[in-house]
């Protein structure tokens, strides 16, 4: 969806097939990243050549979502309404909303996206019906990769280390209506 917006995605592969993952591995020249696919907030990992083995037959149990990993910088950008909330977050972890747990570090700070990405991100979001989404993306040398579009985001823990007024901009959707639809 996100190239009908003028962004790329990582290669992707869901699956319970063993096989087909040692196959996007390939393809991926090593280079993945996964994590489960259910309705709790899994950890994103670096899916390493020992997984490859015996360890991978338990995929069979749990669909996963595997993505090549694509180098760069996480961008998080959350749309309320029509304004977005940038935020650029450098960390060493495989999945940066762990990094303490590790040892790993973690820095976030307010960024500006280019106008197209920021029009890109609210055009995403109104074509989902969102007034309120989360955006993650990767700042490349070639420009910007989405990874996914969160429809339930969690943003305090970005507001908190910014100082970005997104629960503003939330709140005042609300008290203004603007959300509800006639029906």
């Amino acid at each position: 969806m996100s190239a009908a917006f003028g962004l790329s995605s990582p290669r992707t592969l869901v699956t319970t097939e063993p096989d087909a993952v040692r196959e996007f591995f390939a393809a991926c020249s090593g280079r993945v990243i996964y994590k489960s696919l259910s309705s709790v907030r899994s950890v994103v990992r670096r899916l390493r050549p020992d997984d490859l083995g015996e360890r991978l037959e338990r995929v069979r149990n749990c669909p996963t979502q595997f993505q090549e990993h694509i180098a760069g910088v996480d961008v998080r950008v959350h749309t309320v309404g029509g304004e977005i909330f940038a935020t650029e977050v450098w960390s060493d972890a495989d999945d940066y909303r762990y990094a303490g747990r590790d040892g790993s570090s973690l820095s976030l700070r307010e960024a500006a996206v280019p106008k197209q990405i920021g029009d890109a991100c609210v055009a995403m979001s109104r074509h989902l019906g969102l007034e309120l989404a989360g955006i993650d993306l990767r700042r490349t040398e070639d420009g910007y990769c989405c990874f996914e579009v969160n429809p339930s985001p969690g943003f305090l823990f970005y507001e908190r280390a910014t100082g970005q007024p997104i629960s503003k901009a939330v709140a005042e959707i609300l008290r203004n209506g603007d959300h509800i639809k006639a029906g």
